[in-house]
């Protein structure tokens, strides 16, 4: 019996598989593939599933999406109240510097005006004082020159005089105190008279005028200055304290009053100047009668 050439047989059936190939491939690259039923079906089968699976997917990916969204808005959020917050207290800032310039220029009109020198001081604390109600604390003290009757001025008028000072500090009782008493002078006939204060601040401050001569009659609207002295304290003279707001009488009272609406805003008290002798030597810069400070 003759033998099976095993090796021959092997190269046959491996050309057979070749030829096949080829002729797949050729069949397959037409128009029309005998694959393509396959091809469709395992499509139809596999696609469903693959579509489902990414609609499962989709919300998770836009929820991490959402998450990296969510955090650059929080971040942009983040800076942009930063920097709201930094125009804000630069605003705030230049409003209260813009305030200060305005008052220091007013100062120094006073001073011009009324020929006093001035040591400019800022209001550090309000409060009673002693048995005063209405007194401030003031950051200029005997060091800058500044000693107790010493009038307090700003740059709309008078207001008060120093009480108390130590080294660094000192106390100013306000014209506005119920146990203050201002000399004052109408600026239209100067009759004289006394000014008492009511103890009210802010937009209910208001003072009581009580003329000397007791047949004069104050006019509404008419401006009234200090009268003291021109040298000395404790309230040197021709200092706007207010206007007229109205006039009246008591029948127990021969004299008439009036009541007076002060030019200082005794609740927005921040500049003020302490008047003081010419050619005073202190710790800081005094403002003159001719405007420089020095």
């Amino acid at each position: 019996m003759p033998k099976r050439d095993h090796g021959t047989g092997g190269v046959g059936a491996l050309v057979l598989l070749v030829l096949a190939s080829l002729a797949l491939i050729t069949l397959d690259a037409r128009n029309s593939s005998p694959v393509d039923p396959v091809r469709d079906a395992v499509g139809t089968a596999v696609g469903p599933v693959e579509a489902g699976a990414a609609t499962a997917v989709r919300p998770f990916k836009e929820v991490a999406r959402s998450l990296g969204s969510n955090r650059d808005l929080r971040h942009d959020v983040a800076t942009l109240e930063a920097q709201n917050s930094d125009l804000r207290s630069q605003l705030a800032t230049t409003s209260t510097d813009r305030n200060r310039l305005a008052e220091y220029d007013g100062l120094v009109r006073t001073a011009r005006d009324t020929g006093y020198a001035l040591v400019p001081a800022r209001v550090v604390g309000i409060g009673p004082a002693q048995s005063f109600t209405r007194a401030v604390t003031i950051d200029a003290g005997t060091d800058a020159g500044v000693k107790p009757d010493s009038t307090v001025v700003n740059a709309d008028g008078l207001v008060g005089r120093v009480v108390r000072a130590s080294r660094s500090t000192a106390t100013v009782l306000l014209i506005v105190d119920s146990d203050s008493v201002v000399g004052g002078r109408l600026g239209s006939t100067l009759k004289i008279g006394f000014i008492k204060g009511r103890g009210a601040v802010g937009g209910r401050a208001r003072l009581d005028l009580d003329l000397v001569d007791d047949a004069a009659t104050p006019a509404r609207k008419d401006v009234v200055v200090s009268w003291g002295s021109g040298t000395g304290g404790p309230y040197v003279a021709g200092i706007p304290i207010g206007r007229i707001e109205s006039v009246y009488s008591t029948p127990q009272q021969l004299s008439k009053q009036a009541v007076i609406d002060p030019f200082v805003d005794f609740s927005a008290l921040d500049l003020v100047g302490v008047v003081v002798p010419r050619g005073t030597h202190g710790d800081r810069k005094l403002i003159h009668a001719d405007g420089e400070i020095k």
